[in-house]
């Protein structure tokens, strides 16, 4: 499967969660599986968010559109810088 069939399955069974603190969150819980992150996401945000998925031992993606781009994907009327697909 490729990256946004992945996004889009997720949306539509409701295992998605967007934003960066919602994010960073479920990073911290443990209950986010993959991350996923818009190409134009600004420099604190992504170090951080690769920061703590590193020490949880979550796998990241960055997709290859813009947050515009990646809320048009999930569907969502707003740009979505960061998202979490729990498992």
């Amino acid at each position: 499967m490729t990256l946004t069939t992945d996004i889009q399955s997720a949306v539509k069974s409701d295992r998605a969660v967007f934003g960066y603190k919602r994010t960073i969150k479920n990073i911290k819980t443990g209950d986010a599986k993959l991350i996923v992150m818009a190409n134009n996401i600004p420099d604190n945000m992504r170090k951080e968010i690769e920061h703590n998925a590193k020490i949880a031992g979550i796998e990241m993606e960055v997709f290859s559109g813009s947050s515009k781009e990646l809320g048009v994907t999930c569907g969502k009327p707003f740009p979505v810088s960061a998202m979490a697909i729990r498992g």
